[in-house]
């Protein structure tokens, strides 16, 4: 026969499952923000570039929040669509039109505020 928890009990366990869910919501954000830095340092080296672009040299984990990343990236104006398209790469997408970005003048200047000075000699 199994034991009724007590009142203590049952109150312990939910706030250990409320602390789970908020250590998986900040892990979440937490990778969606290296997503959306990975994203920006890509831009910062092509002119241009796709989701298939960085399918490439992102690892399996962060695929799921490339969208996310990049519509973070675009709201807040630091990317712009090219207005071009090329097919994805994606099985999962079996081949649909995927947007082509670049930095914004806003993300350039960002990038430009964070380029290493060279020292006086």
């Amino acid at each position: 026969m199994t034991r009724k928890l007590t009142t203590a009990e049952r109150l312990a366990s939910v706030d250990k499952d409320e602390r789970l869910d908020d250590i998986v919501d900040r892990a979440s954000s937490w990778n969606r923000f290296l997503v959306q830095q990975a994203v920006f340092a890509f831009g910062r080296t092509r002119d241009t570039f796709s989701a298939n672009d960085l399918r490439d040299v992102l690892p399996e984990l962060s695929h799921g929040f490339l969208g996310a990343a990049i519509n973070g990236l675009r709201q807040g104006g630091v990317i712009e669509h090219t207005k071009q398209y090329v097919p994805s790469t994606s099985p999962a997408t079996h081949g649909h039109p995927i947007a082509v970005w670049r930095l914004s003048v806003k993300g350039l200047l960002i990038a430009e505020a964070r380029r290493p000075r060279k020292a006086a000699a």
